[in-house]
């Protein structure tokens, strides 16, 4: 078994066998705290996130502390979080999963192309985007929110995945992106980035 696959299987367990998922088992103040620093990158509550950077605000929290647990871990590869994360405990992750979970994202200021979006809309319900995303995208457990999330990072996001630059705890995204073109990519992004 690869180490990859052993630290997805041990986070798996300890999300799934705890017995406060329903609740969170973070403190939302201790992670305003802690959210200062990810907060220059990631934006905050009056602030887009900077260019091609995620916005963690609305995500669920398994998805957070999953994604933070991969990152420090090495398991995940992120040029900008290298070494971030190094000294930030367990704890900390769930302080912070709980702190970003209950903020709203940050709306865009661009407006969307009506003749894009309308692909994109098309595409998603082809696709099934949203039996894991959920209908309104705003994600559940370890499924991302990809609602009113920064268009350029949901496009380089598929990318990567349809690329094989980027796997998740399971190889659902490669597979479901899998050769397609950009300009279809473009459009998704386009769609889900202006709910």
């Amino acid at each position: 078994m690869t180490d990859v696959r052993r630290a997805f299987l041990l986070l798996g367990f300890a999300l799934v066998t705890s017995p406060a998922l329903s609740q969170s088992k973070g403190n939302p103040e201790r992670g305003a705290a802690l959210a200062k620093t990810c907060m220059a990158c990631h934006g905050a509550p009056d602030r887009e996130p900077l260019p091609l950077t995620p916005s963690l605000a609305g995500q669920p929290e398994d998805y957070t502390v999953m994604q933070l647990f991969l990152l420090r871990e090495g398991l995940r590869e992120s040029p900008q979080m290298a070494g971030l994360l190094k000294d930030v405990t367990d704890p900390d992750f769930f302080d912070l999963a709980a702190f970003y979970a209950r903020q709203s994202p940050a709306r865009g200021t661009a407006k969307p192309d009506p003749q894009l979006r309308a692909h994109g809309a098309t595409l998603s319900r082809e696709m099934g985007c949203g039996s894991c995303h959920l209908k309104d995208y705003r994600g559940q457990k370890q499924v991302p929110r990809v609602s009113n999330q920064r268009e350029d990072y949901l496009a380089a996001a598929m990318q990567a995945y349809r690329d094989n630059k980027r796997v998740g705890p399971d190889t659902n995204m490669n597979g479901i992106l899998y050769r397609m073109p950009d300009s279809d990519i473009r459009a998704l992004a386009h769609y889900l980035a202006h709910q």
